[in-house]
């Protein structure tokens, strides 16, 4: 890895720490507001990135360009209302990732009004990598494959069906890194979300006079 290759890692690390940090404390703090403390007792519900962040998958997402953070966890068995439940915890991680990317974009307009001649600043550069990797997170996740976070909407239906619940949920890992691994090693886009990403991103801060 080059020196441009670590600065441009140093500037991504802020928002991937940011990320990732929101999105699973998002996911445990709604687990606990829904009668589950085990992402509690594990200590989840905070806003240390040292308490989410899986080695493997954060060195992964920084080298490869996709990774992971530790999954929260919780038991069914203690949600006031199993079904629905879920889905709060499942989009909870995405939407927060929305929220903070809304957030930092309304912060950087008003940055940008008030120094315009540093928008070619490397803080300027963390702000904007910042904002995209958190829509990217909140469309990424919202994909319906296992273990994504928009899978459980998919498979909260499929319960009715027990035994095609049981084949998504034992095999949806593996699809899903099937596809990864076919996006890296063939070149091809599987996952045509950056259009998705780039329309909420530099749309909004168009829309709030930035340059995009």
């Amino acid at each position: 890895m080059d020196t441009l290759d670590i600065l441009r890692t140093l500037k991504f690390l802020p928002g991937i720490l940011l990320g990732l940090t929101i999105h699973e404390f998002s996911h445990a703090f709604v687990a606990t507001k829904c009668g589950d403390i085990t992402s509690k007792d594990q200590g989840r519900v905070t806003l240390n990135p040292l308490k989410h962040i899986d080695p493997l998958g954060f060195m992964m997402l920084l080298v490869a360009g996709f990774g992971w953070a530790k999954p929260v966890r919780f038991n069914e068995k203690n949600l006031n209302n199993p079904r629905t439940d879920i889905m709060k915890i499942a989009v909870a991680g995405p939407f927060s990732n929305a929220l903070t990317a809304i957030i930092l974009t309304l912060i950087f307009a008003v940055i940008y009004k008030i120094y315009p001649g540093n928008y070619y600043s490397i803080t300027s550069e963390i702000f904007i990598y910042a904002i995209y990797i958190n829509w990217g997170l909140f469309i990424f996740n919202l994909i319906p494959i296992p273990p994504l976070d928009g899978s459980h909407l998919l498979l909260n239906y499929f319960r009715r069906y027990p035994k095609l619940y049981m084949i998504l949920y034992k095999y949806g890992s593996f699809i899903l890194l099937g596809l990864i691994l076919g996006s890296v090693f063939t070149r091809i886009n599987l996952f045509p979300i950056w259009p998705v990403i780039e329309f909420f991103g530099k749309g909004l801060l168009v829309l709030l006079g930035v340059p995009a």
